[in-house]
């Protein structure tokens, strides 16, 4: 004779708890993930044709300076929850390799905006 054993029943308090703080803890974690990716700004960059955005820098929590390549041109605008500005046309164009990393974007805007090498602050 075979001994009976006792298995929790499948829908149980306990099985229901667990089963609802995970589906809770998945449903987080998703909101987290695409929280941070709104942050970050995970998007491909669109501009393979005559217009991209080369590099962009937020200066407030919606307020960004976008540096704009229209044709050979830069132009250098600023975004915000009014509108786009035009702040100048780059007399210079700033090399691609350059634009890509953010110190150099961050030099050439300190100078553009007066500011010198220094740092900011």
């Amino acid at each position: 004779m075979m001994p009976l054993s006792h298995s929790p029943a499948p829908l149980s308090a306990g099985g229901i708890v667990q089963v609802s703080l995970s589906l809770a803890l998945i449903v987080a974690l998703i909101f987290a993930i695409s929280w941070v990716l709104k942050r970050l700004r995970f998007s491909p960059r669109i501009g393979r044709g005559q217009i991209g955005v080369i590099d962009e820098c937020a200066i407030g929590p919606r307020e960004r300076i976008v540096l704009v390549r229209v044709g050979e041109a830069q132009l250098l605008l600023g975004l915000s929850a009014g509108g786009i500005v035009g702040l100048t046309p780059l007399a210079t164009p700033i090399p691609s390799a350059s634009a890509a990393s953010e110190p150099g974007f961050a030099l050439r805007l300190r100078e553009l905006l007066g500011r010198g090498g220094g740092s900011p602050g």
